[in-house]
């Protein structure tokens, strides 16, 4: 994708090359990388095909997420293991998903902040969330626990219906000393999940996640919340409603999780609510496809060169052309909305949806990384006029997360095994990049 950040092919900006116009003017291009933050929940995922009548035996609700103990972790996994049940065991969590992909992406760096089993064994949890995460993670700052890291069993139904059943292990036992402020310097965004602040008594992820949002505000990192589950976000939607609006900027969620959260079912009308909160919202909402919606000012708003869209907010696409931004920056906010279908109308068979939502989130961060580097690499651009968040238009932005959701939705696995092609047949890149 042609974004001015590190490629490995020719890519839009030139980042091994002073720019050369700074350089005719004999002024140096200074050197700038962004990386990417994410505190996570280490654990490995672990995807199988059952039947309902398991998830009764095992008393876990339908289509939900539910903690379980060791023990009966141990007697799940050997079920499934000798009924030949098991798909695929892969590294998982929302946030370490999401950073994976986006290291393919944007092929550079970013940092993850979890725990990990120490001595780390051959086949055990910890050696297959590190044998298959991108070696551009930087793991260097995971926190060593004695014991294992978790375990999340995605049971898939005929249905098709996802119940999750979560052993904890040692994942939750990350310090708020453990999270150093180093790694928030030239940070594009922290990512952060709802489970993060579910931890039980006790323990101290909270305190972490705490201590790594500060961290974020002290350095200007915009602060990015994924909603995790419907369940968790309805246990208590004024918390999540108080804590968004006080600590985060970008708020990723699917159209049940916003409906938790706002109380709407439209996906339309609950990324309008949620702008009360926050000042960007991108939702996946299924075979409907994804949503975008954020803030922009008056003065810079551009109008959309495509049909304009029917549904609860008439024409609500009509600036979708826009580059948002943060509400305070705005003199004059406008709402802005974007919406794309299924890439291709979807794939026609579809094997999970594990970590679609993820890989959406993924094509947003780097967007906002890209436009971060080239804001610090040539800030008299006339693509800073304003402090925008993206460096593209949500129309186009809402067409790569749509394009990456699709890949991880045709493949087991819920994080990418390779990157996008460099350009799609049929598009034209001037047209296609100019937004």
């Amino acid at each position: 994708m042609r974004f001015p950040g590190r490629r490995k092919h020719k890519h839009y900006f030139p980042v091994h090359e002073r720019d050369p116009l700074l350089h005719h003017a004999g002024l140096d291009t200074p050197e700038v990388k962004i990386h990417i933050v994410g505190v996570d929940q280490t654990l490995v995922d672990i995807d199988a095909r059952v039947e309902d009548e398991l998830l009764e035996r095992y008393q876990l609700p339908k289509g939900g997420s539910t903690v379980i103990p060791n023990d009966r972790a141990l007697a799940l996994y050997d079920e499934l293991f000798q009924g030949g049940q098991i798909n695929y065991e892969f590294a998982g969590g929302t946030v370490g998903n999401t950073l994976h992909n986006y290291s393919l992406l944007a092929d550079d760096a970013a940092i993850l902040l979890g725990v990990m089993s120490d001595p780390i064994r051959f086949g055990t949890s910890g050696y297959r969330y590190l044998s298959s995460t991108s070696s551009r993670v930087n793991l260097d700052h995971l926190q060593p626990v004695d014991g294992p890291i978790g375990r999340c069993f995605a049971l898939i139904t005929p249905d098709g219906e996802r119940s999750f059943a979560i052993s904890a292990g040692k994942m939750n036992e990350l310090r708020a000393e453990s999270v150093p402020a180093s790694v928030f310097t030239n940070a594009g965004a922290l990512v952060i999940s709802a489970y993060l602040m579910r931890a039980s008594s006790g323990e101290p992820m909270p305190d972490a996640t705490r201590r790594a949002v500060a961290l974020a505000r002290e350095h200007g990192v915009p602060v990015v919340l994924t909603l995790g589950t419907r369940f968790v976000i309805a246990e208590r939607p004024d918390f999540w409603r108080s804590f968004i609006e006080e600590h985060v900027d970008i708020v990723a969620m699917n159209e049940e999780e916003a409906e938790a959260l706002t109380g709407i079912a439209d996906p339309l009308l609950a990324c309008e609510r949620t702008l009360d909160f926050a000042d960007l919202v991108l939702c996946t909402a299924g075979p409907i496809g994804l949503y975008l919606a954020g803030y922009t000012d008056d003065q810079v708003k551009r109008e959309t060169r495509y049909a304009l869209l029917p549904g609860a907010i008439p024409e609500f696409n009509r600036y979708e052309f826009s580059r948002p931004m943060f509400r305070d920056a705005c003199q004059r906010p406008v709402k802005v909305f974007a919406h794309i279908a299924p890439y291709h109308g979807g794939p026609e068979r579809i094997t999970s949806a594990n970590g679609a939502g993820d890989a959406a989130l993924s094509a947003l961060l780097h967007d906002i990384s890209a436009n971060r580097y080239h804001r610090a690499r040539v800030p008299a651009s006339a693509k800073h006029v304003r402090e925008f968040l993206t460096y593209s238009s949500m129309s186009q932005v809402c067409r790569y997360a749509n394009r990456v959701s699709y890949e991880v939705l045709v493949q087991s696995a819920p994080r990418l095994t390779r990157g996008l092609p460099e350009r799609e047949d049929g598009l034209d890149d001037e047209k296609y990049w100019a937004m």
